[in-house]
């Protein structure tokens, strides 16, 4: 999938992600879940081309003022995002002012596998009005996705279900799925019950009444669950907190994750990815409510629910760090627990499984890169007491060393981290990654161990030596080499030689970096890599990148794989896990080297 065709709104927690919201209307064309049986995001929605928006939405609210049908966006819609996150509309209808929300329960008492949609209206009228507010929507397409959907083939069913609620799921048992839609008052249900392979229509309507002067608040909720009972019960919890608390202690929850700079403009570039690679890179299993590292979640990134070592561990977690320790360290040993096991082989599913094999360095690097940071960040080293983080560093140590060359202190590789094969089998990129987890392992291993680890400086200085070209005034890095003449100056977009700084491998301000970084040459066509920018806010054009970064439109203002020389995302919109290393590279820009744009 490329990015959508229309300016989406989103949303989400770890349980559930509503990726596709209409601007002009509100309508929620789109649900997903992470479902750890299937190895897969499960997608429900109100027809298959969910992500263009021109079909039947899963949910559409529906406003009929004194019983007359009245458009919400007829007068004009505005959006904006309450704490950085949360799609919150305000418009106007005659003399009613209407306000939407939408937002997946999130903090304390409040992580549930579902959403709430509330609604306030304001009469500013001279007479009392009869307002009906509704959900009306479609169960017309139910999908599986690792990568690329797969339609389900069993029938759609909605039924309705006891305390008045409607039942959307498959017909197929075991299901992945089910959706429950329930509100906070009495409600009007209507729908097309029963099992069908056509789109089965619904609709839960709320009456009231608003004084002159006076306003009303509504609210739906509406829960998943691996099975109907489940998703049913959870309606009841919604109900039960009440959507005043649970908003509250999402409002709570997401201003504690807030990162500032001290610059406006940086503050909203950093928190809007950084919320974004921490609920749709990050999320829990529907079927077993453990947490699992992705690529993204949102439907329209074409690597989706598949990571490798390095983008879990270098990207995404370094901004949940920032925001939320106590959920790092947890994603650190789950990563272990998952991953650790043949650490830097290849990409994985979700769930640790490999899905495509291809050793890269920095895989078993990242995991003592990552443990060494949060370490130093916490002040926590008893993690590495951890028996899966012990016996994880311990093989990452012995999967480098492996590659060891026999004459000279470096390392080989199969792939570089962007999956592409490396021109020549040791990569400069890779090497320093090594080098800073050498020094990792020397403090961390145990001391028979840790005396047998290579010494990291022997490493660096074969990176000086066997890295550099030419020489005198000309001397440049190559990217890769093979030890017998053959080097390579093509930089790989992910693992860059940019990067040198961040590992320790040169200093930003070494003459031999800076000559290298002006001569790594910026994509001339209409469509470039974003990782190479990022790393450039490393390098002495840091000020120019944060000013582009600033202006760039990105995929309304989230990472994407791929962008144009203006920054407008071209594919591979929503990149939860480069919207993690975007916020992070750019928090670290301000506060470690001193650039605020």
């Amino acid at each position: 999938m490329q990015i959508p065709s229309v300016p989406w709104q989103l949303t989400g927690n770890h349980w559930l992600t509503i990726p596709c919201i209409h601007p002009a209307d509100g309508a929620i064309h789109a649900l997903g879940v992470l479902h750890r049986g299937a190895r897969a995001a499960i997608e429900v929605a109100g027809s298959a081309d969910f992500v263009s928006g021109r079909d039947t939405p899963l949910l559409r609210p529906v406003l009929r003022v004194n019983g007359e049908v009245r458009t919400l966006a007829a007068e004009g819609i505005a959006w904006e995002r309450a704490v950085g996150w949360l799609p919150t509309f305000t418009c106007t209808v005659g003399s009613l002012i209407v306000r939407g929300t939408i937002f997946a329960p999130y903090g304390r008492d409040a992580d549930i596998a579902g959403a709430v949609y509330t609604f306030t209206v304001e009469n500013r009228g001279t007479q009392a009005v009869t307002v009906e507010l509704s959900l009306e929507g479609s169960l017309g397409h139910r999908q599986q996705r690792v990568r690329t959907p797969r339609p389900f083939d069993d029938a759609h069913v909605v039924s309705r279900g006891g305390d008045d609620t409607i039942l959307l799921e498959g017909s197929a048992i075991p299901g992945l799925v089910a959706i429950a839609l329930g509100a906070d008052g009495p409600v009007h249900i209507e729908a097309d019950e029963g099992a069908s392979a056509a789109p089965r229509h619904f609709s839960m309507r709320r009456e009231f009444t608003v004084a002159p002067a006076g306003a009303a608040q509504v609210a739906f909720y509406l829960a998943v669950g691996p099975e109907r009972d489940g998703a049913q019960a959870t309606v009841a919890v919604l109900r039960r907190r009440g959507w005043r608390t649970l908003l509250s202690a999402t409002r709570t929850a997401l201003t504690s994750l807030e990162q500032t700079t001290g610059n406006d403009g940086l503050d909203r570039l950093i928190n809007r990815n950084l919320l974004f690679a921490y609920f749709y890179s990050v999320g829990r299993g529907l079927d077993d409510a453990h947490y699992y590292l992705v690529r993204s979640r949102t439907p329209w990134h074409a690597m989706g629910c598949t990571v490798r070592d390095w983008e879990a561990l270098m990207w995404t977690l370094p901004a949940v760090q920032l925001a939320d320790t106590g959920l790092a360290r947890e994603l650190l040993v789950r990563a272990c627990e998952l991953h650790g096991y043949a650490p830097g082989q290849g990409v994985h599913y979700f769930d640790g499984t490999l899905f495509q094999p291809g050793f890269t360095l920095e895989g078993p690097a990242a995991f003592a890169i990552a443990t060494d940071r949060y370490i130093r960040d916490t002040e926590d080293d008893q993690i590495v007491e951890d028996p899966v983080v012990a016996d994880t560093l311990y093989l990452a140590s012995d999967d480098i060393i492996a590659r060891r060359d026999e004459r000279v202190p470096l390392f080989s590789t199969e792939v570089t981290p962007s999956g592409a094969p490396a021109a020549y089998p040791f990569t400069l990129h890779g090497n320093a990654a090594v080098a800073m987890a050498l020094d990792v392992f020397r403090r961390t291993l145990d001391e028979e161990a840790a005396a047998a680890v290579e010494d990291p400086e022997a490493v660096r200085g074969a990176i000086r030596r066997h890295f550099a070209v030419d020489r005198a005034e000309k001397a440049r890095l190559a990217t890769a080499v093979d030890l017998a003449g053959g080097a390579s100056l093509e930089d790989d977009p992910v693992g860059s030689l940019l990067w040198l700084p961040l590992y320790e491998a040169i200093d930003r301000e070494d003459s031999l970096y800076r000559r290298t970084v002006r001569s790594v040459g910026k994509s001339e066509g209409t469509e470039a890599p974003l990782v190479p920018q990022l790393a450039r806010l490393l390098g002495p054009e840091a000020q120019d990148v944060i000013g582009w970064l600033r202006r760039a439109a990105l995929d309304n203002g989230l990472a994407a794989q791929f962008v144009d020389g203006e920054g407008r995302a071209t594919r591979n919109g929503g990149d939860a896990a480069l919207a993690g290393l975007l916020a992070y590279t750019v928090w670290y820009a301000a506060h470690a080297l001193g650039i605020r744009g």
